[in-house]
């Protein structure tokens, strides 16, 4: 992951509605949701979901598919994954980590 994409994925998550959106993706899955679904579940307003999801879009970190007369949302786990990758790539001094566990401490 280059480093302009991974500023613009940090930016994207930089907003509170917007990370939230992104968690609720990530915890559906790969069946992904509506808007309609994220609007009731969120309470906000079809405009302002509708804004934040463009921008998430935008970023990388969600994928948008027409299914039908619904468009369905789904967490871009892959370059989730890139983003996380290039955070913690140079951890432990560039030496490979010895966490078994990610939502441990790195031990280095």
């Amino acid at each position: 992951m280059e480093s302009q994409q991974v500023v613009q994925a940090l930016a994207a998550l930089a907003h509170p509605l917007r990370l939230e959106v992104f968690r609720a993706l990530v915890v559906s899955g790969q069946p992904g949701l509506t808007p309609g679904v994220m609007q009731e579940a969120l309470g906000v307003p079809p405009a302002t979901l509708s804004f934040h999801l463009k921008e998430l879009v935008n970023s990388g970190l969600v994928t948008q598919e027409r299914a039908s007369r619904n468009l369905i949302y789904r967490a871009a786990y892959d370059n989730m994954n890139a983003l996380l990758g290039y955070l913690t790539d140079n951890c432990c001094q560039g030496a490979a980590c010895a966490v078994e566990n990610p939502a441990d401490d790195c031990k280095c």
